[in-house]
């Protein structure tokens, strides 16, 4: 089955579906729970897959997008060990550099 969508738009729509299910992810942190709500977004994106007039696709993606941005949540999960996060340049390795010699130097 072929479609007319350019592979900009097919990474569009996985970027929205991701970042929908990472902000359920924010607001509940129990997998269980959280499966719920992911299989209700799975469910919204399945309904409108055979939508293909460009107009009413570009609504269904501004209304999404809308949607998404009125529930982001205001404090979201950042895992420890990336930017940002608690544990983020915490014990950081010595830097590979000649070590400088004191002793050495020419002190004014």
């Amino acid at each position: 089955m072929s479609t007319s969508f350019s592979s900009a738009h097919r990474l569009y729509v996985k970027s929205l579906y991701r970042r929908m299910l990472k902000n359920e992810l924010d607001w509940v942190v129990r997998r269980d729970v959280w499966r719920g709500r992911a299989m209700m977004v799975r469910a919204e994106f399945e309904r409108n897959r055979d939508v293909t007039e460009p107009r009413a696709l570009a609504q269904i993606l501004e209304r999404a997008e809308a949607c998404l941005a009125s529930k982001l949540h205001p404090d979201p999960y950042i895992p420890p060990s990336m930017p940002g996060g608690t544990k983020w340049e915490r014990n950081i390795p010595p830097t590979i550099a000649p070590i400088y010699d004191h002793t050495a130097a020419v002190h004014h």
